[in-house]
């Protein structure tokens, strides 16, 4: 039976990325370049993946996870020894191979689609992926015959200067007949500049045997560039954040400019939703419909139903109802839950706390390991006091209660329904239902004291 396979090549350290981080587990708009090479694979229906690893094996497999085989790849010998590391797992499949690196996340499900198109449709042995670079620096040349047929890929190191001057570029994804793969791996040599087996000598092999070798020039250079350093991380960066904006806009979305608005691969925005510049949308955030995510804002994993406005605040790890909105200033630490309607205002700041529907919490406020009911007022400068120096405690407090201005609520406290807290109290008692609590010092005035002070304005 013939089948359709993937390997994947994850194995090089990418000492040019100067980083402890392996090459392939840097991110690309929140996501690893190898996870972006592997999402697109499986769109493809692959019957088999097999990721060759080496370097950061323990974490780039923790990074997919079961979506793939592995291989180890003891040592970097080049990229023919790393697929001859597959031989086990395929060498006995009929059928056909694609084989594509991990450090080149701007590839599409569509491409790989048309490469094994064309493959089949010139019943090649060996399909080469190649793209016209403005600057082919760096990549393996396309070397063509005077009719177009491809006699053979050469290394930059190994290039003359007329091949140098090539700009059809190798972009290091092929399609092989698999059975003819693996024979001719076991013929290739390290007699080259590097001293290493490399892949492309697969293509000299099969062709000096009278096979056939096809190669599909893509239109894009863009899908696929390969990341090697900071500098083409950040290109391929941008190449992606523009995708992604481009995909939500034809959705519904406003971005007000979109060239100063970052937004992960994974986010989700519901239509008639407008995002302001300067915005970062990143992790598994869902945003709802007719969202306003203001100026400056930045949301980490959070939820934000519909009619949300978010003005210039840091959300992480939290939630908004319907009809919600927070800042300017604000701050939803991890596992805040914001009920529908609820209000916050500026400099304020929520975490592990929930606060129920049509509560106004002005500004100038701390909420902490707390529970608001409904329809609540918090004053200006309210802290809910939640740490005694060794354990966080819980402070409940009931519907429709007041809480006055600069209060501080010391937890553990439960302060009931239709409560009153005077403003400037320290509480630390459970307040009662329909109960005003006043806890500060009565005022007390000096006649006179002033003229026995050491301050005279007028000097």
């Amino acid at each position: 039976m013939s089948t359709r396979n993937t390997i994947i090549l994850a194995a090089g350290k990418g000492t040019r990325m100067k980083s402890k981080l392996y090459k392939v587990l840097h991110q690309v708009c929140g996501r690893s370049m190898v996870d972006h090479v592997l999402t697109q694979v499986e769109k493809t229906h692959m019957d088999q993946i097999v990721t060759v690893v080496g370097y950061g094996a323990e974490q780039v497999e923790e990074t997919l996870g079961d979506r793939t085989k592995y291989v180890l790849q003891k040592e970097q010998l080049g990229t023919g020894h790393a697929v001859l590391q597959t031989e086990p797992l395929l060498k006995d499949q009929d059928g056909t191979t694609l084989v594509v690196s991990g450090d080149t996340p701007l590839f599409r499900a569509e491409t790989f689609e048309k490469l094994f198109q064309y493959h089949e449709a010139k019943k090649a042995v060996a399909t080469i992926l190649t793209s016209q670079a403005p600057d082919p620096t760096g990549y393996g040349r396309i070397v063509r015959n005077d009719i177009g047929i491809v006699e053979k890929i050469v290394e930059q190191k190994d290039a003359t200067k007329q091949e140098q001057e090539i700009n059809e570029i190798n972009t290091g994804v092929y399609v092989f007949d698999n059975k003819a793969l693996f024979a001719a791996l076991h013929k290739t040599s390290n007699h080259n500049a590097q001293g290493e087996y490399y892949l492309t000598d697969v293509i000299q092999i099969l062709k000096e045997q009278g096979d056939i070798v096809a190669a599909y020039r893509m239109p894009s250079f863009e899908e696929s560039m390969g990341v090697n350093d900071r500098v083409a991380l950040a290109k391929a960066t941008k190449v992606m954040q523009r995708r992604i904006n481009e995909y939500h806009m034809n959705n519904g979305v406003t971005l007000i400019n979109p060239e100063d608005t970052y937004i992960d691969v994974d986010i989700k925005i519901g239509s008639d939703t407008i995002i302001e510049p300067g915005v970062l949308l990143k992790g598994k955030t869902v945003i709802g419909d007719n969202c306003r995510i203001g100026a400056h804002s930045e949301l980490h994993d959070t939820v934000l139903h519909d009619n949300v406005t978010v003005t210039s605040s840091y959300l992480e790890d939290s939630e908004m109802e319907d009809g919600s909105n927070i800042g300017p200033m604000s701050h939803l630490r991890p596992d805040s839950h914001i009920g529908k309607n609820v209000h916050l205002g500026n400099f304020v700041e929520v975490k592990k706390a929930t606060i129920d529907e049509g509560t106004k919490v002005g500004h100038l406020t701390y909420v902490g390991n707390a529970h608001l009911g409904k329809r609540i007022n918090v004053g200006c400068g309210v802290v809910f006091v939640n740490y005694d120096g060794a354990h966080k405690h819980e402070t409940t407090v009931g519907d429709d209660a007041f809480i006055g201005s600069n209060s501080n609520l010391i937890a553990p406290l439960t302060v009931a329904d239709h409560a009153f807290i005077a403003a400037g109290s320290t509480i630390t008692d459970e307040v009662n239902q329909y109960d005003m609590a006043i806890a500060r010092s009565r005022q007390t005035n000096k006649p006179g004291y002033f003229k026995k002070l050491p301050y005279d304005p007028e000097k």
